[in-house]
C-alpha cells in the first residue's frame, strides 16, 4: 500500500532509489580517499590549501547524497529500478569500445584501428547497410586525414610499423 507521500511524489520513481545509494556510496568512497589523494600543506592559506575545495565538494555531495536518501518516500528496490540500471549499464558498453580503441592505437596505429572501429561501430549502432559500411570507412579516413594531416596532430606510431622498411616505416609514423 503507497503512502500519501509515495502517491504525491512529482518525479519518474524508476532509477531513484538506485541513484541515491550509488551517489552516496561513491561519494564516501571518494571522501575516504581524500588524505591519500591530497595534501595539506604547512604555512598555506586555508582556503589554498590543495585538499581543501575535493573535499568540500566531497562533503557536499555526501551531504546531499544522503538528503536526497533520506528524502525519498520509498525505500524499496521494483522492477522498474532493474530496468533503469541496465539501461545505465549500457553506456560502459561504448566506454569498454572506447578503451579497446585506445589500446588498438599504439599496437596497431591510428589509421587501422580507426578504419576498424569506427565501422564496427557503426553496425552496433545498427547501421548495416553497404552504403552505411561505406560511410564509416569514408568517415574514418576523413577523421585520420583531418587530424593527421591538416591538425598536425602527433599520435604516435602503432607497433605494427616497426616491423616495416625503414622509409616505408617512416612514412607510416608521420602519416598513418
Amino acid at each position: 500500500m503507497q503512502s500519501e507521500r509515495e502517491r504525491r511524489f512529482p518525479g519518474p520513481r524508476r532509477g531513484q532509489l538506485l541513484f541515491a545509494v550509488a551517489l552516496l556510496f561513491f561519494s564516501v568512497l571518494l571522501l575516504s580517499q581524500i588524505p591519500g589523494q591530497t595534501r595539506w600543506v604547512a604555512r598555506t592559506d586555508f582556503f589554498a590549501q590543495p585538499r581543501f575545495w575535493p573535499a568540500v565538494g566531497l562533503i557536499a555531495m555526501t551531504v546531499f547524497g544522503g538528503l536526497h536518501l533520506y528524502l525519498l518516500p520509498w525505500r524499496r528496490f521494483r522492477h522498474a529500478d532493474g530496468t533503469e540500471a541496465r539501461k545505465w549499464a549500457t553506456v560502459v558498453e561504448y566506454a569498454a569500445w572506447f578503451m579497446g580503441y585506445v589500446f588498438a592505437v599504439p599496437v596497431i596505429g591510428y589509421l587501422p584501428s580507426t578504419l576498424i572501429f569506427v565501422p564496427l561501430l557503426a553496425r552496433r549502432l545498427g547501421y548495416r547497410s553497404g552504403r552505411m559500411m561505406l560511410a564509416s570507412v569514408l568517415f574514418g579516413l576523413a577523421t585520420v586525414v583531418l587530424f593527421k594531416g591538416f591538425l598536425s596532430v602527433k599520435i604516435p606510431g602503432g607497433m605494427v610499423y616497426d616491423y616495416l622498411p625503414g622509409a616505408i616505416r617512416s612514412f607510416f609514423i608521420l602519416n598513418f
